[in-house]
């Protein structure tokens, strides 16, 4: 709900607490234990962002998250919280959603290359050892030195197949490639292709300008990940969800402080992108979370105890919002002590025991002033959110989907020509421009006129068509003869081979036969020659 242009997320005792929209691109944490209210958090904060005309992009663990395409409705919960709120006037209304699927069935398909990914976020897909990233960045590197595009996963097998047969040669220039270790890579795919990964990499690959939009309204478009089916396979959800980050981060121009962000992103169950996490790959997810911030992105991490995110990501989240923890064992006090410290302190109140008595629905808040210092930590109610709480009917999703105008761009998938169909040897040809002809002069006795005809090609002789010169060579190549020089005597017509005798049977057989064998001898000599001329004129060119 907005309150003069800012985002109303709930209401302590000293009045209303708000985010302000010029600060959200500094990125936030939502925290809490199970079942204190944090989706309902982040429902209010992603249709706050909407309304300000902000694009969101959220995933749905549960599937509770998709009833922000339609309005909410009045119930005794409900009235209990805007009561304790102090809100009077509450219109329920819900936001323009757009659902994704990265297996393309409760929303449009999300699909990515092979090359977009990249090897470092595919070796952790993977769950690759050290040794096994370094071969999976030289096959990339490989496939980008001989131009072959490597789009899906069956070109990333063929490229590996052809990397591992062809080692040696790639000894000095790439580093050694052990064939057991493309086999180990090779293995790793084909769990991953058991998971279902193969729906993900292909094309139409997305293309967040799509994400980047406006209602007629002025709304900004929510789009929801389906990914109650995902999460099932942490790893590929948390790459998945990083590689958005790094396509949003390389999309979007430097923008610097701006009264909007140009997108919200909310990172559901983050504490899976950090867990076992390589340097290399943590070095860069603190990277873009620094960076993406000039970019006007405000990135959102949802999980159950700021302990899960490392401290120095945890260090640029500056709009807070912590749930109820438990504080029952010494770690989980530890965790709590650690939580509370993280906050600007109230004197109104102690944070650390705040935490461990806050009820369902009750949240510490603090967020970014005008001038950039965190606000003082206040104990406040959540807002209800304006849309519908809980999931959504098959029903309705459907009728969404096939109402929603960008499924005609990602529904239907296609494979165009790359790696594995060049190494296959299964390429389509090369469209070529047409070859230049050449003519010469035959004379054509019928009409007693020289007539230019084109010079045959080479595939004309190695494969001529059974009629391409009806007329005979020698007439066609030479002039008529005077009218003075005497005509040639006719010759005797030859016998038929039932006329002749036996011994002359034999002896044309045998004849026919010599004939013959020379001919096919001396063709392959002309063959051999042939292709030997055409050999060394293509090692010449390379």
């Amino acid at each position: 709900m907005l309150s003069d242009q800012r985002i109303h997320v709930g209401t302590a005792q000293e009045g209303p607490v708000c985010l302000l929209p010029a600060m959200a691109n500094r990125h936030g944490l939502i925290a809490g234990a199970t079942g204190t209210g944090k989706t309902v958090t982040l429902q209010v904060l992603a249709e706050g962002f909407s309304q300000l005309g902000v694009p969101v992009f959220l995933a749905d663990v549960k599937g509770d998250l998709a009833g922000l395409c339609k309005p909410g409705e009045i119930n005794d919960k409900i009235r209990d919280r805007l009561k304790a709120c102090g809100v009077e006037r509450f219109p329920f209304r819900g936001c323009p959603v757009t659902f994704w699927d990265v297996y393309g069935e409760a929303g449009h398909p999300i699909r990515a290359t092979v090359s977009e990914m990249g090897p470092l976020l595919l070796s952790r897909m993977l769950s690759l050892n050290e040794t096994q990233t370094g071969v999976m960045h030289m096959v990339f590197r490989i496939a980008d030195d001989e131009n072959l595009l490597l789009i899906d996963l069956k070109d990333l097998k063929a490229m590996l197949a052809y990397v591992g047969e062809n080692a040696k040669q790639y000894t000095l220039n790439y580093g050694h490639i052990a064939k057991s270790t493309v086999g180990a890579i090779q293995r790793a795919i084909a769990i991953l292709e058991d998971q279902g990964a193969a729906a993900f990499f292909g094309e139409p690959a997305l293309d967040l300008n799509d994400w980047l939009v406006q209602d007629e309204d002025g709304q900004g478009a929510v789009n929801i990940l389906a990914a109650d089916r995902l999460f099932l396979r942490p790893q590929m959800y948390a790459v998945f969800m990083l590689w958005l980050l790094g396509e949003l981060y390389e999309l979007l121009p430097e923008r610097g402080d701006a009264p909007l962000p140009r997108m919200v992103f909310f990172f559901d169950e983050a504490h899976l992108l950090f867990d076992g996490c390589p340097k290399a790959l943590l070095e860069r997810i603190e990277q873009t979370v620094r960076l993406i911030r000039s970019k006007g992105v405000g990135v959102y991490f949802v999980t159950q105890s700021p302990a899960d995110v490392p401290s120095s990501v945890l260090s640029q989240l500056s709009n807070r919002v912590q749930h109820a923890l438990r504080a029952f064992t010494p770690q989980e006090q530890k965790t709590v002590r650690a939580a509370a410290q993280t906050f600007r302190q109230n004197p109104a109140f102690d944070t650390q025991q705040a935490i461990s008595e806050l009820a369902t629905g009750e949240a510490l808040l603090s967020f970014l002033q005008a001038d950039g210092t965190p606000d003082l930590v206040r104990r406040a109610t959540i807002l209800p959110p304006q849309s519908h709480i809980g999931a959504i009917s098959e029903e309705l999703r459907a009728a969404m989907l096939a109402a929603d105008p960008v499924g005609g761009q990602y529904d239907a998938a296609f494979d165009r020509e790359s790696a594995w169909e060049a190494l296959s040897g299964q390429a389509a040809p090369a469209e070529t421009a047409a070859p230049q002809v050449t003519y010469f002069k035959v004379y054509n006795p019928e009409s007693g006129q020289y007539e230019d005809r084109p010079i045959p090609t080479l595939s004309a002789f190695l494969h001529p068509p059974a009629t391409e010169y009806p007329v005979p060579v020698q007439a066609e190549i030479s002039a008529p003869a005077a009218e003075s020089k005497p005509a040639s005597p006719a010759k005797k017509p030859a016998k038929k081979r039932s006329e002749m005798t036996k011994a002359e049977q034999l002896l044309d057989s045998f004849a026919t036969s010599a004939v013959n064998g020379a001919g096919r001898e001396l063709g392959r000599e002309l063959g051999r020659g042939l292709l030997g001329i055409l050999g060394l004129n293509r090692k010449k060119r390379r």
